[in-house]
């Protein structure tokens, strides 16, 4: 598992658009890397809305999305949200294993592996300056606000809300 500080691993994946998209080539820039199960679910849309939401307020921040879902699965979803982000596709989890996020999962009394949901800020020198695994899809725009020490103030009422709820429910 990546621990903060640790190197992140370099890869080259292809977008939604079919472009190639390298870690490497973004080292002038924080990157929010979010990893998610499945394009077009529920939780995944949630929290890649979330994320899209948050864009205006993210400065010399790439926001990136990972899962194993194919190049053309993820430009429909793309094209349904408008997320202005890249989706990457890693149809054998190789990458996700290298983030240490790929494993076994349960889901109504079935067991399989999968990819678990997760998110990475990685610093302009490549190492991993923050990361929260099994992270939860409201949980991942509120968790990256917090860690660039942005103010809700300026977020978008529906994720403003979302962060309030998520707090008063932390605070329980």
């Amino acid at each position: 598992m990546l621990q903060v500080g640790d190197r992140a691993p370099a890869f080259t994946l292809l977008d939604q658009k079919g472009n190639k998209w390298r870690l490497t080539d973004h080292k002038k820039k924080r990157v929010a890397l979010f990893f998610y199960p499945k394009a077009g679910t529920g939780g995944c849309t949630e929290q890649a809305i979330g994320l899209r939401n948050l864009l205006p307020e993210l400065t010399n921040v790439a926001v990136v999305g990972i899962s194993a879902d194919s190049p053309a699965k993820q430009a429909a979803w793309d094209e349904k949200h408008g997320f202005q982000f890249p989706l990457l596709s890693d149809p054998e989890s190789k990458i996700a294993k290298k983030y240490g996020i790929f494993g076994p999962k349960k889901l109504y009394g079935r067991e399989y592996e999968g990819i678990a949901r997760s998110l990475f800020l990685i610093s302009a020198a490549g190492r991993v300056e923050r990361s929260w695994i099994k992270i939860s899809p409201k949980a991942t725009s509120i968790e990256l606000a917090s860690a660039l020490e942005l103010s809700l103030i300026h977020i978008s009422e529906p994720t403003r809300q979302e962060a309030i709820s998520y707090a008063v429910f932390c605070l329980k």
